[in-house]
């Protein structure tokens, strides 16, 4: 009895990380259409697309989601907190709908280092 508890467990458990998985790959591929929507490849780069001066490859390593939501939305503020001596200044989007901003962020966080 023990053991049937246990793989049932496992399986509802699984198929609920799985699910999960699935939901924020799909998440971070409307991100992904808003970073290219967006023309976000003028200041920056991913993969060796766009421009080179503003590379986000390794962002989801270097930034939790709040900031880099926060870098989106008031990118000065960002700027000046951290002493950026980019030029010109991020422009800040604080009018990007909140189900876009909520995909690029996820879509940036998945940006990580491969082992």
């Amino acid at each position: 009895m023990t053991r049937l508890l246990w793989l049932i467990a496992v399986m509802v458990f699984g198929s609920a990380g799985s699910a999960f998985a699935q939901h924020e790959a799909a998440v971070a591929a409307q991100g992904e259409k808003v970073y290219a929507r967006e023309k976000c490849t003028l200041c920056h780069s991913i993969a060796g697309k766009g421009n080179q001066k503003g590379p986000l490859d390794d962002v989801g390593t270097k930034l939790t989601a709040d900031e880099i939501r926060k870098w989106i939305v008031s990118a000065p503020e960002m700027a000046q907190k951290v002493k950026s001596t980019r030029k010109p200044v991020m422009k800040a989007y604080p009018n990007i709908p909140k189900d876009d901003l909520e995909a690029l962020v996820v879509y940036l966080q998945s940006l990580k280092k491969k082992a």
